[in-house]
C-alpha cells in the first residue's frame, strides 16, 4: 500500500500545476476584459456628451433658422399704456395701434415713449429696445483731446478771458454762482470773420477743461426726413447730460439758426423745426444743469433773434480781424516755431493790415515752402516778402486763380 500512495503523488502534483495555470489566465483575460470595458465606458461618456453638444447646437440652429423665416420686426413707440394687456402704439411709418403686450416683459419698462419691437404681422409687443444714441451724435463726443493750448492762440486775450469766465468757470466754481445767487451763464455765442480763430478757441477749451467735449456741425443736423433733426437735437442735449459736466459745440450755427420767414419750402419748415427743438433745449422746462454750449458762425447778421436773446446765449463774444498787437502776437507764435534767419517782424506787421489769423499763418506756411523749395533749412525774410506778395495776391483774386511764376523770382 505504501507503494501505491507512493505511485500517486506525482499525478496530484501535475493536477494543482494545471490549476493554477488556468486560474492565472483567467485573471489576466479577467483584467484585459475589464479594461476594455472601462475603455468602452470612457468612450461612452465621451460619446454622449459629444452628442448633448451637438443637441444643443442643432436647437440653436434650428432657432435661428426660425428667426431667419419669421417676419421682420417693425420699431414704434409707446403712446400710452391702457393696461396690463393692451397699449397704444406708433409705428415707424406714423400709424397708431392699439396692440397687445407681451407679458413676459417687465411692467416697468413699458412706459410712454419707450422704442419697443413690433410682430409685423400682429404687431404686438415683442421685446423694449435701448435707448441708443443716433451714430452722429454719439461720435460727436470727443476721446482724444485737441493739442491746443490759450498759449498757442494770439490776440485774443479779452475774448479767452470772457470765455472761461462763462465756460470753465461754472464748471469749475459753481458754489460761488451759488453763494452771489445768480444763474451762471449758459452758453457763448461766437460771431467774426473766417479764419480768426472761432474753432481754435474750442479746440482749446476742450483740450483745458475736464468737462466732456461733444462737437456737432450745424449741417449735420439738417436732416432729409421730418422730425430727424429734433430727434437728432434732443439725443444731443440727452447725451450731454448723461456725460455731465460737459460742454457743446455747435460749430456753423447758422446752418439751423437762420431766421424764420412766412414763405418757405418744406426744407426750410424741417431746418425751422429743428431750430426750435434747439430753442426748447437751450431754455426750456428741463434744467441743463451742469451742460454749456459754445456756438460759432461768421454770419451772425441772418441768425433768429430768439436764439440771440439772454437766457439761451447769455453771452455774444466778438472775434474780429487781428490788430496790429494782434498780428505780432500771431507772427511770433509762428515764427518762433520755425528755423529762421534775422525776420523784420515789424515790416511784416504794418504790410499785412487786415489779414485774418489763417492768412498770417498762410503766410508763414508759403515763407517755409519757398525756402524748401530752393533746398534751404532756415527762412530768410526775402522768403516772407516773396509769400505775402502770394498770400496777397490770393486775398485780391481769389484762391482758383492761376498764381503767376513771376512772384516766385
Amino acid at each position: 500500500m505504501t507503494s501505491d500512495s507512493d505511485s500517486m503523488r506525482p499525478a496530484d502534483s501535475g493536477r494543482n500545476s494545471s490549476s493554477e495555470d488556468n486560474l492565472d489566465s483567467l485573471e489576466v483575460s479577467y483584467k484585459e476584459l475589464h479594461d476594455t470595458a472601462q475603455k468602452l465606458l470612457t468612450e461612452r461618456v465621451q460619446l454622449e456628451s459629444e452628442l448633448g453638444r451637438l443637441k444643443k447646437k442643432t436647437h440653436r440652429l434650428e432657432e435661428e433658422v426660425r428667426l431667419l423665416k419669421s417676419p421682420p420686426l417693425i420699431i414704434g413707440h409707446i403712446q400710452d399704456v391702457l393696461d396690463d394687456s393692451f397699449c397704444i402704439v406708433r409705428s415707424s411709418n406714423g400709424t397708431v395701434f392699439q396692440v397687445a403686450l407681451n407679458q413676459r416683459l417687465e411692467k416697468s419698462k413699458l412706459l410712454p415713449g419707450t422704442r419697443v419691437t413690433l410682430n409685423q404681422d400682429t404687431l404686438s409687443v415683442v421685446d423694449v429696445l435701448h435707448e441708443a444714441w443716433d451714430p452722429l451724435v454719439s461720435g460727436a463726443e470727443i476721446s482724444d483731446k485737441p493739442n491746443v493750448s490759450y498759449d498757442m492762440i494770439g490776440g485774443l486775450d479779452e475774448q479767452i478771458f470772457a470765455l472761461k469766465e462763462a465756460i470753465e468757470l461754472p464748471l469749475e466754481r459753481p458754489e460761488s454762482f451759488r453763494k452771489v445767487g445768480i444763474d451762471p451763464p449758459k452758453g457763448v455765442l461766437l460771431i467774426g470773420p473766417p479764419g480768426c480763430g472761432k474753432t481754435m478757441i474750442a479746440k482749446a477749451v476742450a483740450s483745458q477743461t475736464n468737462a466732456t467735449f461733444i462737437r456737432m456741425v450745424g449741417s449735420e443736423l439738417a436732416q432729409k426726413y421730418i422730425g430727424e433733426g429734433g430727434r437728432m437735437v434732443r439725443e444731443l442735449f440727452s447725451l450731454a447730460k448723461e456725460k455731465a459736466p460737459a460742454i457743446i459745440f455747435l460749430d456753423e450755427i447758422d446752418a439751423i439758426g437762420a431766421k424764420r420767414l412766412d414763405g418757405s419750402t418744406s426744407g426750410d419748415r424741417e431746418v425751422q423745426r429743428t431750430l426750435m427743438q434747439l430753442l426748447a433745449e437751450l431754455d426750456g422746462f428741463d434744467s441743463l444743469e451742469d451742460v454749456k454750449i459754445i456756438a460759432a458762425t461768421n454770419r451772425p447778421d441772418i441768425l433768429d433773434d430768439a436764439l440771440l436773446r439772454p437766457g439761451r446765449f447769455d453771452r455774444i463774444v466778438e472775434i474780429p480781424l487781428p490788430n496790429e498787437e494782434g498780428r505780432k502776437s500771431i507772427l511770433s507764435i509762428h515764427i518762433n516755431k520755425m528755423s529762421t534767419g534775422k525776420i523784420n517782424v515789424q515790416q511784416l506787421i504794418m504790410q499785412t493790415k487786415d489779414f485774418s489769423g489763417a492768412d498770417l499763418k498762410a503766410t508763414c506756411v508759403e515763407a517755409g515752402m519757398i525756402a524748401i523749395r530752393e533746398g534751404r533749412d532756415k527762412v530768410s525774410n526775402d522768403d516772407f516778402k516773396k509769400a505775402l506778395g502770394v498770400i496777397s495776391k490770393k486775398r485780391k483774386t481769389g484762391f482758383k486763380d492761376k498764381i503767376p511764376d513771376s512772384l516766385y523770382q
